[in-house]
C-alpha cells in the first residue's frame, strides 16, 4: 500500500503562485511514475502533469504548459507541483497519484492505483 498526503493548497489571486507537495509513504517511491490531477465542481477529474520515476521525463496538459512545473525528490519521497500565473479556471481540488507500472498513458487516470485525499486550490479573479 502507498499512502499519499498533499499539502500547499489555498486561496490566491489570479496571477499568483502556489507550490503543492505530495508526500508518499509505503512502497518504493523512487520507482513510481507520479501524477497530478485536478477536479473542479461538476467536472471530470483531469490530468495536469506527470513525472517519470527518475524525473527525467515530464508531461503536462496543454492548459498548464508553461505555467506549471512538476518535480520530485526521491530522497524525500515527495513530488511537487509549482503553479505560476494561476487563473480562475485552475480552481479545483488537486490530487497526486501513483502509477506503479508506468505501462499505459501518463494522462489516463485509470493507470494510477493510489491517490491522495486532495488539496483545494482556489484562484480569485
Amino acid at each position: 500500500q502507498v499512502q499519499l498526503v498533499e499539502s500547499g493548497g489555498g486561496l490566491v489571486q489570479a496571477g499568483g503562485s502556489l507550490r503543492l507537495s505530495c508526500a508518499a509513504s509505503g512502497g518504493t517511491f523512487g520507482t513510481y511514475r507520479m501524477g497530478w490531477f485536478r477536479q473542479a465542481p461538476g467536472k471530470e477529474r483531469e490530468f495536469v502533469a506527470a513525472i517519470s520515476w527518475s524525473g527525467g521525463n515530464t508531461y503536462y496538459a496543454d492548459s498548464v504548459k508553461g505555467r506549471f512545473t512538476i518535480s520530485r525528490d526521491n530522497a524525500k519521497n515527495t513530488v511537487y507541483l509549482q503553479m505560476n500565473n494561476l487563473k480562475p479556471e485552475d480552481t479545483a481540488v488537486y490530487y497526486c497519484a501513483v502509477d506503479r507500472r508506468a505501462r499505459g498513458h501518463y494522462g489516463d487516470r485509470y493507470e494510477y492505483g493510489f491517490w491522495g485525499q486532495g488539496t483545494q486550490v482556489t484562484v480569485s479573479s
